[in-house]
């Protein structure tokens, strides 16, 4: 692996730099003192070692460990490289995207104001942003601050997160104002269907009640008095001479590249934060600590009382059966749940080229974190569990190998749906209309224009508000083409299927993601695109 003959290389030079020092004629021998490692409690003694095997088997580049027990750190590593190239290390303070991580640090910003009685958990959300509307009425005027954190709205999984993912020119508001047609297609307070739209609403409404932009809010109410020194807002706030680990991720779910550093300054209190497993472990240790001088130990239960119900379904392999919760569910900004009949508070985030999650055991005092710089989140899953276990003095158990398993299972089901829709084309069709015809504007109510264009005799389609949405069509069969976007690192080449009225003129276009692995935030199923009127351009 490259990430091993980077290290090879490493000790080579030194060993080279030392014979070269040896030979010289005024080379002397200087003592030198034994390197201090940091403590390692007696059950991570093979830690280390561990966290080294999970990278290797899922090919990620760095690796960020803190655990806490009983208000203290007992270890605050990191492991491998925060960027590839350079040949730099992690270590405790590099930053990592925490990315839905965030999610907790908005919800603690909406309990701390209404311990200071400038909000109510149960306020409508109308009566702090009048402006504020859904695409149901009912739903618009019964939204209660609570349910922004809780994933019970009745929007599907991601929906409206092409609005700002990746990276779009909408500002916060314009894509809050956009939610009143963000199609609901279940039932309001009804199942668990996780968004990341309504944390956008949320930090809406803690710059409303605080009366300060929410960076501010959180630098001056969270950061500052934690001592989360290096943590930033989101990467429009990181600074040249920061600590920051590039994201990898595999083009086309196969080549290690590095993916561009992007920003979620339009929906940051879903998921905008940069931090290091050193702040990150001082984060953790106030909320074992029951709030400390932040908030009050009430209103952390009520962020940790389950407000949305999890169906717990069978594990996706055998050997992931030791980590089936009993049950499941989400609170305010956390999920929560059991582990082996403890209670388990957690959640996970992810980025292009970064995923990370937190974990605690409250009743034990015990919390993880663990930072990435690739997407794979059989790695910080492994690493936590054994953590976990390490800390509860259970015996080994191989997770590295449960998780393998249960990734590669779902890319041959991955693969499977692929030669499915390989089978099912009909290579021979033609188009319905020459490819002129498909050559439009088109415009969905709450996402926007689409433009399809023909350029040199191929297809094209770009995504208006969104520059990385930029690629080819090919045709597939009929009125489907494949669509290839030009950023490979994206992951989500799509179908789009265009519909013709009697009259042989397009109707609508659908589109759909191509793959099963493609992330659920490129929410493609719920545009409707229209074709645009001529004189309707605006």
């Amino acid at each position: 692996m490259r990430f091993e003959r980077t290290t090879a290389l490493a000790a080579a030079l030194v060993l080279a730099l030392g014979a070269g020092l040896a030979n010289g004629a005024a080379a002397q021998a200087i003592p030198q003192p034994e390197p201090v490692r940091p403590y390692v409690a007696p059950a991570l003694e093979e830690f280390d070692a561990y966290v080294e095997n999970v990278r290797s088997t899922f090919d990620v580049p760095g690796i960020a460990v803190a655990i806490i027990k009983d208000g203290q750190v007992v270890l605050e590593r990191g492991y491998g490289l925060r960027d590839i190239d350079a040949g730099a290390p992690v270590d405790a303070h590099t930053l990592f995207s925490i990315a839905s991580n965030t999610k907790a640090f908005t919800a603690a910003s909406l309990e701390m104001l209404a311990e200071e009685g400038k909000l109510e958990m149960t306020d409508r959300v109308i009566d702090h942003l009048p402006w504020f509307r859904m695409s149901d009425p009912y739903v618009t005027h019964e939204m209660r601050i609570r349910d922004l954190l809780a994933h019970r709205s009745g929007l599907s999984l991601g929906a409206g997160d092409l609005l700002y993912w990746p990276t779009t020119t909408y500002s916060n508001r314009e894509v809050a104002e956009r939610l009143k047609d963000v199609p609901i297609t279940g039932g309001f307070r009804e199942q668990y269907a996780y968004d990341n739209i309504l944390f956008g609403v949320a930090q809406l409404v803690i710059e409303e009640a605080s009366g300060m932009p929410y960076d501010r809010f959180l630098q001056q109410r969270i950061f500052d008095p934690l001592g989360m020194d290096g943590t930033r807002y989101n990467s429009d706030h990181l600074q040249g001479l920061d600590n920051v680990a590039t994201g990898y991720t595999k083009a086309d779910f196969k080549d290690m590249v590095a993916a561009p550093r992007m920003t979620w300054s339009n929906v940051g209190g879903a998921g905008g934060i940069y931090s290091s497993v050193h702040d990150m472990a001082k984060w953790v240790q106030l909320q074992l600590a029951g709030g400390g001088d932040l908030f009050p130990e009430k209103r952390q239960r009520s962020m940790w009382t389950m407000l949305t119900p999890i169906p717990v379904g069978k594990a996706s392999v055998p050997e992931l059966e030791p980590a089936q919760p009993i049950f499941r569910g989400y609170g305010e900004g956390w999920n929560l749940g059991d582990y082996r009949g403890r209670k388990l508070v957690w959640h996970t985030g992810g980025w292009p080229g970064m995923v990370s999650r937190v974990t605690m055991l409250p009743d034990q005092g015990i919390g993880v974190v663990v930072l990435t710089n690739a997407e794979s989140g059989a790695a910080f899953n492994a690493v936590t569990m054994r953590a976990l276990d390490a800390m509860l003095g259970l015996p080994d158990y191989d997770w590295t190998d449960a998780y393998a398993k249960a990734r590669a299972k779902q890319e041959a089901k991955a693969d499977e749906s692929w030669k499915k829709h390989q089978a099912a084309r009909n290579a021979k069709s033609k188009p319905s209309l020459p490819l002129s015809a498909y050559a439009q504007t088109y415009r969905d109510p709450w996402y926007g224009d689409v433009i399809v264009s023909e350029q040199g005799g191929k297809l094209r389609i770009r995504f208006a508000n969104t520059a990385d949405l930029l690629g080819t069509l090919s045709h597939w069969q009929h009125d489907t083409f494949l669509v290839r976007w030009d950023q490979r690192w994206l992951n989500a080449d799509a179908f789009l299927t265009f519909a013709l009225d009697p009259d042989g003129k397009i109707r609508e276009a659908r589109i759909v993601p191509a793959s099963e692995l493609t992330d659920f935030s490129f929410d493609f199923q719920d545009l409707r695109l229209a074709p645009v009127e001529p004189d309707d351009k605006g």
